[in-house]
């Protein structure tokens, strides 16, 4: 999908410098995408140690445990 979207040039020039990509759409695609990906992770993370899951096999104690 194509649209239009009003972006600070520094903040495209970041995008392209952060992800190492040159072109500005492909940058603020990959930028998006990222950025769903790890909201997507926390709201994952709070769920499971709010107990939304029953059947997921470790407790946020048992989680916390690990050493990493």
């Amino acid at each position: 999908m194509k649209f239009t979207v009003d972006i600070e040039d520094s903040t495209v020039e970041s995008l392209m410098r952060v992800t190492g990509i040159n072109k500005k759409g492909p940058a603020v695609t990959k930028a998006a995408t990222e950025f769903l990906k790890r909201e997507m992770s926390r709201e994952f993370a709070t769920r499971v140690m709010e107990g939304e899951f029953e059947d997921y096999p470790l407790t946020n104690d048992e989680i916390e445990g690990i050493e990493r």
